[in-house]
């Protein structure tokens, strides 16, 4: 046996163990897959299916396991519709998150200073900022590390929604110097992504993000994850979404086409650059 062909048996005996684990196959029906695909030169995966062991949706699911790309394919683990990278991540249209994954850590999340969080802003309210800002974590976590999405819309958040998480404590207690347990949650079913959650309303948003606590509390967690994600206003309800990005560094504008006004667009990237924030592009939603 060469290199190559001892190198796919121990793939296949690695997913057939993923399979007999979490899908119930029997150590005798591995045999039998192993033994047809030999008979027939197919995949592993491919003979589970025809020997009728195992659903196609099954065995897509234990090759995201067994390459560490978690995501949710059957309808008890189903999330929230709006996360489609985590739903329906093999899909053509989630192939642009990837994309846009690979563009901002090369262009925007570091530089000889450092890495930098990365501020998810756009003009107006109903541009899908938060649906991108979710989906792009998602993205992230699907790399090797710990993925963090922070919640910074303190006006209408709603990111512990979308991913099913309790509401508070979260940012706003930090800020108001409130030391709280547990602020930041796991998701579930998405082992390397993680939650920090706006928490209660508070009355001062932009005071509160104003302090110098905000870039004390974004540098202590860029220590702890490996891609720290931040969610904003729309900059059309306050300097939030301004001050939000000169914390983080960094910083991607999203438009939403057909929508979208110019000059606004125009007007927000003039303000982020006398921030001296770097700048990620402006993102067309399409969604």
């Amino acid at each position: 046996m060469n290199s190559s062909q001892e190198h796919r048996v121990i793939e296949d005996a690695s997913l057939g163990d993923i399979l007999r684990r979490t899908k119930g196959l029997s150590a005798d029906q591995v045999l039998q897959a192993l033994d047809h695909q030999r008979q027939h030169s197919v995949r592993f995966g491919e003979a589970v299916v025809a020997l009728g062991f195992a659903r196609p949706a099954d065995v897509v699911w234990a090759l995201s396991q067994q390459f560490h790309y978690p995501y949710a394919p059957t309808a008890e683990q189903k999330l929230n519709e709006e996360l489609v990278v985590a739903n329906d991540p093999f899909s053509e249209e989630v192939e642009a998150f990837r994309d846009l994954r690979s563009q901002l850590l090369m262009s925007a999340m570091g530089d000889d200073a450092g890495r930098h969080a990365l501020a998810v802003v756009s003009p107006d309210v109903g541009d899908g900022k938060s649906f991108i800002a979710a989906n792009l974590a998602v993205a992230f976590s699907q790399l090797p590390g710990r993925t963090l999405l922070v919640d910074a819309d303190l006006r209408s958040a709603r990111l512990h929604e979308v991913f099913g998480v309790d509401a508070g404590p979260g940012l706003t207690s930090i800020l108001a110097g409130r030391a709280e347990p547990n602020v930041i949650k796991p998701v579930e079913h998405l082992p390397n992504l993680y939650l920090l959650p706006a928490g209660v309303v508070a009355p001062n948003p932009v005071e509160l993000l104003q302090q110098a606590a905000f870039s004390l509390l974004l540098r202590e967690l860029l220590g702890k994850f490996d891609h720290v994600l931040v969610d904003t206003p729309a900059a059309s309800l306050g300097s939030d979404a301004r001050i939000i990005a000169s914390h983080c560094g960094s910083a991607l504008v999203i438009a939403r086409q057909n929508r979208s006004r110019v000059p606004h667009l125009q007007k927000l990237v003039k303000q982020l650059n006398k921030a001296s924030v770097k700048f990620g592009g402006v993102l067309m939603n399409e969604f």
